[in-house]
């Protein structure tokens, strides 16, 4: 099967057993999951999502909404589901794979054995602070407490120009999200949390709960927001343990 432009695999493995697909937070790119590739043992094939406005996509049409970028995820990723696989979105990542996954059911494909929540509350919680229409200083700040991105960087304003429409269309996006509440989900979720992220509290992560017909569960780990850039071997390590296929474990790790 051929690369698609919404999907990338870092390095292939056609033999796989399980497919695991990320989907990255507002205003991020594939390259918060490159490293993954390594870590993850052979039995696991990394598929990473670029939403449009970055990298390669930087002139692909913009969606309309959360869902409509689910959609055209969805579109992409059904060729390869041809064999168990599981979502892990992070932040705005998650809202995407909880439509994702939605989606995937709706058109009648395989669904996931899993989805994996991460630095997200629940769909209706979180709150618009309206970012997308923060001053240019204003919303550096706001991404500077977060983490996920050199403080210094955004000094330059080079690296404004290019970063931060990018971030404001993703902080659109999620203005306007309104998750349907009568649709739940089929499949498991993890909801993965920092004990010191201010954006996401351990009941936020625990009410996915609601979203889903199956069981739900709160995976707590050391750090903020951006917890599993600091500790990436043990957040693998737990993904892995809760993976389908037998013999995929964190001894690979």
């Amino acid at each position: 099967m051929a690369e698609s432009r919404a999907l990338r695999r870092p390095l292939p493995r056609p033999r796989a057993a399980v497919r695991l697909v990320c989907l990255p937070h507002a205003g991020g790119s594939p390259s918060l999951y490159q490293a993954w590739a390594q870590l993850l043992p052979p039995e696991v094939e990394l598929i990473v999502a670029c939403p449009p406005g970055r990298l390669h996509r930087i002139d692909d049409r913009w969606p309309a909404s959360i869902a409509d970028m689910a959609a055209d995820f969805a579109t992409e990723l059904a060729p390869w589901l041809d064999r168990p696989w599981v979502a892990f979105g992070h932040s705005m990542g998650a809202l995407v794979g909880h439509e994702l996954v939605l989606r995937v059911q709706r058109m009648g494909l395989p669904v996931p054995a899993r989805l994996f929540a991460s630095a997200c509350a629940a769909p209706t919680l979180r709150r618009d602070r309206g970012q997308h229409v923060m001053t240019d200083d204003d919303l550096c700040a706001e991404l500077a407490g977060l983490g996920g991105i050199d403080p210094e960087l955004l000094e330059l304003p080079e690296m404004r120009e290019m970063v931060l429409p990018v971030i404001r269309g993703d902080y659109e996006l999620l203005a306007g999200y309104q998750p349907r509440r009568g649709d739940l989900l089929s499949c498991p979720v993890s909801a993965f949390v920092g004990v010191e992220d201010a954006e996401v509290s351990r009941e936020g992560a625990a009410r996915w709960s609601e979203w889903t017909s199956a069981p739900s569960e709160v995976v707590e780990f050391a750090g903020g927001h951006f917890y599993l850039s600091e500790q990436p071997e043990r957040v693998i390590g737990e993904l892995l343990d809760r993976l389908p296929t037998v013999g995929v474990s964190r001894a690979f790790v």
